[in-house]
Formats: C-alpha cells, sequence, structure tokens
C-alpha cells in the first residue's frame, strides 16, 4: 500500500511522489538509524561515515528523484545535524545533497553560524543551489550588503523573486536595493537586453520606483 511520510520538510506536502511499499521501509529505516545517530553519546567519532548519511546521499534513487530534497532534509533533521555534520555534507555533496542541506538550515541552525554555505552557494551559477540559498535563513541572517547582492544574482541568473523568502519585509524602504536594481536596468537597456519582470516587482517592493 503506497503512502506518503506525514513529517517532512514542509508537512505531507513535502513529496511531490507517492512512495511505494519499498521506499517506505527504506526510508523507516533510514530515518531510525538517524534518530539513533542523534542521541547523546553516538556521534561520528566512533565511525568514519554514519550509516544514514550513506542513505542520505541515496535517497534519489531508493525514494525517486521527485522525493529527494524532501527525504533527505527530513533524514537531516532526524539526525539533528548540528553546524559541522552540514558543512561536512555540504562540502562533499553533490548538487543534490547540497541543496538539501541548504533546505534544512531554518530547521537546524537558529543562528548564523552556516552562512559559509549560503554564501557559497550563491557564488555558484547552479540555479538550484541559488534557489535554496535564498530562503528563509537567508532571510533572517544575511546582512543587507549580502542580501542585496542575492536578490540581484536571482534577477541574473533567472531565479523567481517567489523564492526570495520575506522579500518584501527586507526590500521595504530599502533606498540602496533601489538604486541597485535602477542601475541593473539601464545597463540591460543600454545593452539592448531586456529588462525582467521580476526587477520591476522588487522596485516596487522598495518603495520606489523606476
Amino acid at each position: 500500500m503506497n503512502r506518503q511520510p506525514t513529517e517532512g520538510p514542509a508537512g505531507p506536502d513535502g513529496f511531490d511522489g507517492r512512495l511505494d511499499a519499498k521506499a517506505v521501509t527504506w526510508l523507516d529505516q533510514a530515518l531510525a538509524e538517524a534518530a539513533e545517530w542523534a542521541e547523546p553519546g553516538s556521534g561520528p567519532d566512533n565511525v568514519a561515515v554514519p550509516r544514514w548519511e550513506l542513505r542520505f546521499a541515496a535517497a534519489g534513487r531508493h525514494c525517486g528523484q521527485e522525493n529527494a530534497d524532501a527525504v533527505r532534509t527530513l533524514l537531516l533533521r532526524r539526525a539533528a545535524a548540528d553546524t559541522g555534520t552540514l558543512t561536512r555534507i555540504y562540502q562533499r555533496g553533490t548538487a543534490g545533497e547540497r541543496r538539501a542541506v541548504l533546505l534544512a538550515l531554518p530547521h537546524l541552525v537558529p543562528g548564523p553560524e552556516a552562512l559559509p554555505l549560503v554564501e557559497d552557494a550563491l557564488r555558484t551559477n547552479d540555479t538550484t543551489l541559488v534557489e535554496a540559498a535564498v530562503g528563509p535563513y537567508a532571510a533572517d541572517h544575511l546582512d543587507p550588503h549580502a542580501w542585496r547582492h542575492a536578490v540581484l544574482k536571482c534577477l541574473f541568473t533567472g531565479v523567481p523573486v517567489a523564492a526570495v523568502a520575506d522579500a518584501a519585509r527586507r526590500a521595504d524602504g530599502d533606498t540602496e536595493l533601489a538604486r541597485m536594481l535602477n542601475h541593473f536596468a539601464s545597463e540591460r537597456t543600454a545593452a539592448g537586453r531586456s529588462v525582467p519582470a521580476d526587477l520591476h516587482r522588487v522596485l516596487n517592493m522598495t518603495g520606489e520606483e523606476s
């Protein structure tokens, strides 16, 4: 019998595809291993790579690529992965694994300690990483200068501004962001290139007009 897990990075809707019985069994075992690893006294010192991390890497193969982000994020949360663990997994991981780490940050890291991971993702041209990087964690912890450049990165790479968490709140009254947006628009126009519609949306959020 097919079912969807009731817990996920975005609740029951976190899984885009239904899991068959074999995938459910695999996921239940993976979650149990992650929870065991999270228990006091169980840590990375005893093994080179915990079993749940191996399952983290194999999530797409066992649960479907459409569910990989949700499964991996859930595993990270169940393991209560700290910043050191998240950083290790991110640095060693594929793009998909890195994306899951970024998606999990708001649930696992209350402070700014994981900002280097967000900053690294924003330096790439992988739009899936950029989109994951501008979520709630970035909204809460990126300083104004870095956040403005993250917005421009989205416009430059075609990542929808809708992906930028709390954009309206952070852009409100930001005259420096408005200046940067107008400059970007002027450069595009001078080069004979179209101005992204999202640019005007963000500009409206600042309260300034082009």
